[in-house]
């Protein structure tokens, strides 16, 4: 597996990824029925830092972005999306981008690494926890599941 920055050429790649996860309305808090217009400009805005994640065969499998979380004094402190196919579940291509990322992040000079909205549900929490996120607090009822009903969105961080 190959990780590099995106082009825009990517874009065509990530989009079938991006829609079918943000559809399912599982992880993301973005609208499931965002537009592919409106979706390029969330991923591929010219503040973050995006990259893809290719199979041998160069088949985008995942992207991920880097971007401050907050600005000014704090903009220090990064926060990051990752999407990986579903279809290529349990291959390691989350922990890879993840791993991807946090080098990057201390690369570019963040101090820490926040997500302000990880659904408690998320397979991917037991990921940011092995990785060293800690849970800060979670808003209850905050996240409206397709199979678990109202749950929580937690809201994680990690000193890098």
């Amino acid at each position: 597996m190959l990780i590099r920055e995106a082009t825009a050429d990517d874009w065509p790649h990530i989009w079938p990824i991006w829609h079918r996860i943000v559809a399912a309305a599982e992880t993301y808090t973005w609208d499931p029925d965002t537009t592919e217009e409106a979706a390029r400009a969330l991923w591929m805005s010219p503040a973050k830092r995006v990259y893809v994640a290719q199979d041998a065969d160069g088949t985008v499998i995942g992207s991920a972005y880097l971007t401050p979380n907050y600005g000014g004094p704090a903009a220090r402190i990064a926060n990051a999306g990752f999407m990986v196919d579903p279809d290529q579940a349990g291959r390691g291509i989350g922990r890879a981008l993840a791993e991807h990322i946090l080098t990057r992040a201390r690369a570019h000079g963040y101090r820490a690494m926040v997500f302000n909205a990880v659904v408690e549900t998320n397979p991917a929490v037991q990921l940011w926890t092995s990785l060293g996120f800690t849970v800060l607090g979670t808003v209850p009822d905050a996240f409206d599941h397709p199979e678990h009903g109202r749950v929580g969105l937690h809201i994680m961080h990690r000193a890098l």
